[in-house]
């Protein structure tokens, strides 16, 4: 049995096997592709948040040179507006509903030409008298929202029952909205042929990306191939396609040549959604000894004027903690701004800056500690539905996490830990996500070349940057009994055998049971097809090479457990931030954060502590500077570049670490696999808002938490 686990590849923190390829600059990404006769294509926006447009003047950037056409609504060609892309923006009338919204591309030999002409192009608007766009304004006055989903959780009294507390919890937290920005801005290079279209895209979900733009464009879905083996992040971003994507279709077919098109960071901020406002009203109620009572978690956000997205930032209050009554509300404001979008950890992350700040809250009023508080209403079931935990490690994640970070050091006292002119201060903050898994198919060739076996996996996966490659190597290695060095990955193609996205936690769980079970399936086939009987079962290399088969392959689909909807299925975490405080200046450093998180199977604990490390980071920017600011007047971003959008550098950050919970968990799925992309920055922020509490006494309700607020 040790010899067994000893060759295993499964939970080694090996390297990712195209990290090279990535540091010498060799791996492509979407604008990477070269094509002959390739044309550059750039867009132009509105610069009114809401109105219409009344006369486009392209005459000048026409005539410019090098420009090949410039497509407004008024030549661009009929789009089926309902096919799948998010945000609208697709060139199909004069109407403007946000300021940025696409309203023409020009078309050009170089880039630099298609720039210059882009600035040539007049524009006349018939500006509506009133815009909505100050979010303060109209939030005094918001609607139920449409989507069934959102609609009121109410269980036993309700909010209402909080007057039969002993101690009673109101506050009000507010976070801003916060914009994706990866590595890699949304780019395309589109390239036609006949009626079929390939597309070269950073896409989180290939088959939705591919069955989006054939809808859009009036397409089959076999018509269109979207090709994405490396995507420099996405974040939520990359999720569901923008009409960026469909566009650079547009103007491929338009001008008869390969056309790039590639977003600019200003662009980003008003192209592709964004993370929403919100405003989140908490009310606890409890007896003196700790025990919840009421949990009422009201939400205000923002959504656009003809579409709705409402992150669920109540999703944690619903099942985090045991309390008898409870409402979970949302309520929404139509917008004049860009249809917000998934954004990591969407709602979780920004619902548990609230509850976990009001939970420590709580703690205070209670002259507890906020970890006993938290595991005193440690629920025994789902609050929210009643189903048995398939698995839940917070109590687990909260003890080994207080034990590994010297939580023992805390001061109760607020304020009191001082070390020159800095105060010193700990936080603690939970977190979780679902964990599901999703349809997904996977195809296993072999070929034996002298003696040798080796494998190439097909599935239509993608890699945002965080292992995917590595891990299914490593899965197919123990599933075949071949090392990981004679396996080739062959991803991000929608032409491979479909599956699930990179989203919502399900991309490790579904890529890797697909490949899981087609390294079974074609081992028992090898079995079959061999006619023998073995005392024990030879792995797939064994039998090629035992039955000097030259090339096999199958192709192999697979599903959750059928029983897995019967039980609650989550990762948890428990979230440890260390703070130093300058007294005179106000400027704060986490100098030590500690993640926790329960995840079931870790296939690869190196590249899972990249995930969790990177979720950290991002919620150290959550709290700290991250932040986008609409100028009400006009409806447009004050913040249009990383020079005023602040994101955490290597010197804003201390000391990173991540510890996993040993935990096996099969009902989610055969391997035990959990997501953890998302979990990893839910109850960061909350984390180090408390901290920020326990250094100063001052409770910081709205983020980001800039010196200005600490000084105050």
């Amino acid at each position: 049995m040790e010899k067994e686990e000893k060759n295993k590849s499964i939970g080694k923190g090996i390297d990712r096997i195209d990290g090279i390829l990535k540091i010498t600059g060799k791996a492509t990404y979407a604008t990477d592709y070269p094509a002959k006769n390739m044309a550059f294509a750039v867009l132009f926006k509105s610069t009114i948040a809401a109105g219409r447009i009344t006369s486009i003047d392209a005459e000048a950037a026409k005539k410019s040179p090098g420009v090949l056409t410039v497509i407004t609504h008024e030549n661009a060609p009929k789009l089926n507006v309902k096919g799948g892309l998010r945000g609208g923006a697709l060139l199909q009338g004069p109407e403007i509903l946000f300021y940025g919204q696409h309203i023409g591309l020009v078309v050009a030999e170089t880039f630099e030409q298609a720039t210059a002409a882009s600035h040539l192009i007049k524009v006349t608007y018939q500006q509506e008298a009133h815009q909505k766009t100050d979010f303060e304004h109209e939030a005094k006055t918001p609607v139920m929202p449409k989507g069934k989903e959102l609609q009121d959780f109410v269980k036993g009294g309700g909010k209402a029952a909080v007057k039969t507390a002993e101690v009673t919890l109101e506050a009000q937290y507010e976070t801003p909205i916060e914009h994706h920005h990866p590595m890699e801005p949304h780019s395309t290079v589109a390239i036609w042929e006949g009626d079929h279209v390939t597309l070269y895209n950073g896409s989180q979900i290939i088959n939705g990306a591919q069955t989006a733009a054939a809808a859009t464009l009036n397409l089959k879905p076999e018509q269109v191939r979207i090709v994405s083996p490396y995507i420099g992040g996405g974040f939520g971003s990359k999720g569901g396609q923008w009409a960026n994507l469909v566009l650079c279709a547009v103007a491929a077919k338009v001008v008869k040549r390969p056309v790039k098109l590639a977003l600019s960071r200003q662009q980003m901020f008003n192209s592709v959604g964004l993370r929403q406002r919100n405003i989140q009203k908490i009310t606890l109620g409890a007896t003196k000894d700790g025990k919840l009572n009421t949990l009422a978690h009201e939400t205000i956000s923002h959504t656009a004027i003809n579409d709705e997205y409402i992150e669920p930032c109540g999703d944690c209050s619903k099942i985090m903690y045991d309390a008898p009554n409870a409402l979970i509300s949302y309520r929404s404001v139509p917008m004049h701004v860009i249809l917000p979008t998934y954004t990591r950890g969407p709602g979780k992350s920004t619902g548990s800056f609230a509850l976990e700040s009001a939970m420590d809250e709580l703690a205070h009023k209670l002259r507890m500690d906020p970890i006993d508080l938290r595991i005193k209403n440690e629920p025994k079931e789902d609050p929210s539905n009643g189903k048995p935990w398939s698995s839940r490690t917070t109590v687990q994640c909260l003890k080994e996490g207080a034990k590994a970070f010297g939580w023992e050091k805390r001061k109760m006292e607020p304020g009191v830990n001082k070390i020159g002119d800095d105060l010193v201060g700990y936080g603690v903050a939970c977190g979780t996500y679902p964990a599901r898994q999703r349809d997904s198919s996977a195809a296993v060739k072999l070929s034996l070349k002298n003696g040798q076996v080796f494998a190439t996996v097909e599935i239509a996966a993608s890699d945002l940057g965080t292992g995917t490659n590595t891990i299914l190597a490593q899965t197919a290695a123990d599933g075949l009994g071949i090392p990981v060095s004679q396996i080739t990955m062959n991803i991000g193609d929608s032409s491979l055998p479909p599956a699930a996205g990179s989203v919502g936690s399900v991309g490790a769980s579904s890529f890797a049971n697909a490949v899981n079970d087609a390294c079974t399936k074609i081992t028992d086939e090898l079995l079959a097809k061999s006619g023998k009987q073995f005392f024990v079962r030879p792995t797939a290399r064994e039998l090629m090479i035992s039955e000097n088969i030259a090339a096999f392959q199958i192709r192999s689909d697979s599903k959750a457990p059928v029983d897995a909807d019967q039980y609650s299925c989550h990762s948890f975490n428990a979230n440890f931030a260390e703070v130093r405080i300058n007294s005179v200046t106000g400027m704060i450093k986490v100098t030590r954060f500690l993640a926790v998180t329960g995840a079931g199977k870790i296939l690869n604990p190196k590249t899972a502590r990249s995930q969790i490390i990177g979720g950290n980071v991002w919620g150290i920017g959550m709290a700290l500077s991250e932040e986008s600011i609409i100028d009400p007047r006009y409806g447009n971003f004050a913040t249009r570049s990383f020079a005023d959008y602040h994101v955490p550098s290597n010197l804003d950050v201390g000391k990173l670490d991540a510890m996993f919970i040993n935990e096996i968990d099969l009902v989610p799925n055969k391997m035990g696999v959990k997501g953890i992309g998302e979990v990893g920055i839910v109850g960061v922020a909350a984390a180090i808002a408390n901290a920020v509490f326990n250094a100063t006494g001052k409770r910081i309700r709205n983020l980001p938490i800039t010196p200005d607020k600490i000084l105050v």
